[in-house]
């Protein structure tokens, strides 16, 4: 049995009169030591996802359907004494922005400390003593010193790390990292990633990382799922998703990423249009008003998820597309390297971007 597992998880916002359909069925299994990425737009549903599985969402929104079964118990119905026992304990969360997460008037060491008291029953002095363990095992320097500090002492780096701090101070089986390095320099950026490996390694946590940055799951994530307006498009191993992308989406965002093996000034190839009205619920491809490969069916019926390969479970490739990119334009687009004279195409998905 999947330490956590999602089973067709949808969310809806009420607001103004009108109904968001925000979430619109996904479905994916994670098992402990697992690293899964959830990639797309903003405004796709991927933080959402996030909260309603932890049971935090605006007052706004709903869970409408679905089942999130951690350890066998289906968090989207247990009791909230309940559930706060596993936020924290079993489940924890490393929000986007710490100045917001971090409350403004404690020091560091205080918020700290509370997470620790709370959960696992430690006493003031044993508290502040982990506290600091944590701060330093996390990169702060003069750990124990800074737990004095209040938030707006620490640069955006280092609120971040305090983020994961308090996110693994009980130690979780599951880490929930929600678009941990926008706000950060790419140098800051690859010094949280590394933290989040080497976390991952060290304490076999399950890390869902959400993110827009595909360069960021390429690095930590075995596997990625790419949404878009609510609905997991496609989904399979990292190194075969960059080599071998099949939904029309997927290449766009590709696409969209600087190359360091680009012609100089050479200029980035957007996705035109704008994202689905999501005041409706969808009843065909949400894709289709902005894609090259629609076809009548695009229009008419909802594609699922189906697999392209034989294989299953962690290693399938699945996409939910009528007409999905062919070879040629993968090789046309620079995401697939040309066979050599006498190759066939077949070889080309061992091949990975540069």
């Amino acid at each position: 049995m999947p330490l956590l597992e999602v089973r067709d998880l949808a969310v809806r916002f009420s607001t103004r009169g009108k109904t968001v359909y925000a979430v619109n069925g996904i479905s994916f299994d994670l098992d402990p030591g697992d690293t899964l990425g959830i990639v797309g737009e903003s405004g796709c549903g991927k933080s959402v996802s996030s909260l309603a599985m932890l049971g935090i969402l605006p007052p706004a929104g709903r869970v409408s359907g679905g089942q999130v079964t951690f350890d066998g118990e289906d968090l989207l119905t247990l009791p909230d004494e309940r559930l706060r026992h596993i936020r924290g304990n079993d489940i924890a969360m490393v929000f986007q922005d710490p100045m917001t997460s971090l409350n403004p008037v404690l020091t560091v060491g205080r918020q700290l400390t509370e997470a620790l008291r709370t959960h696992l029953d430690m006493d003031k002095k044993e508290a502040a003593a982990e506290a600091g363990s944590l701060l330093d095992r996390v990169g702060i320097p003069d750990a124990r010193q800074r737990l004095r500090d209040y938030p707006h002492q620490f640069s955006g780096g280092m609120r971040q790390r305090v983020g994961i701090a308090m996110a693994i101070s009980c130690q979780p089986k599951v880490l929930i990292a929600d678009e941990p390095t926008t706000a950060l320099d790419v140098t800051i950026q690859a010094q949280i990633l590394e933290l989040l490996r080497t976390l991952v390694r060290e304490e076999g946590m399950a890390l869902i990382l959400v993110t827009h940055d595909l360069g960021v799951v390429a690095g930590v994530c075995a596997r990625t799922h790419v949404m878009y307006a609510g609905r997991f498009v496609e989904t399979a191993p990292t190194a075969e998703l960059f080599a071998n992308p099949k939904h029309p989406y997927t290449v766009g965002l590709l696409k969209s990423v600087p190359r360091l093996d680009a012609v100089r000034k050479q200029r980035l190839d957007p996705i035109g249009g704008a994202p689905r009205d999501q005041t409706s619920e969808p009843t065909a491809c949400a894709f289709a008003p902005r894609c090259a490969y629609a076809t009548s069916e695009s229009w008419e019926q909802l594609p699922v998820l189906r697999e392209l390969d034989g294989a299953t479970g962690a290693a399938a490739h699945r996409v939910a597309c009528w007409n999905p990119v062919p070879e040629r334009d993968l090789v046309a687009a620079g995401i697939r390297r040309p066979p050599a004279e006498g190759q066939s195409s077949a070889g080309l998905g061992e091949e990975r971007p540069a």
